[in-house]
């Protein structure tokens, strides 16, 4: 059976399934930024560089959501976290309407001890 490679773009989405020779063929020609392996040596999926032409990638593509952001205040600058449900100003971090969620997805990360 030919093993088939899932070839990802920089951005995360799916380009080509590949074979391996294919993929040793593209890795030869520079298009290949990295090839990710499982653990017991086989390739999971393979990525390509950001081609000529191709927007750049977004910050939150390889730094993730931010939770807190520069506050600029009248005597300086300080970080503040980022309220759940959209508000940057105000003291409730967590508004009414999506406390059951913050609250459930607090309590699903508890490890019992």
């Amino acid at each position: 059976m030919q093993a088939t490679i899932p070839v990802y773009r920089a951005d995360g989405r799916l380009y080509d399934v590949v074979s391996e020779r294919a993929l040793a063929r593209l890795e030869a020609s520079g298009l290949i930024a990295r090839v990710v392996r499982h653990r017991k040596g086989h390739i999971n999926r393979a990525i390509l560089v950001v081609r000529l032409g191709e927007a750049p990638l977004p910050r939150t593509a390889y730094m993730g959501t931010r939770y807190s952001f520069q506050d600029h205040l009248e005597h300086g600058v300080c970080w503040d976290l980022k309220r759940l449900g959209g508000a940057r100003w105000g003291t409730n971090y967590a508004p009414d309407d999506v406390r059951p969620i913050f609250l459930q997805v607090v309590t699903d990360c508890l490890v019992r001890a």
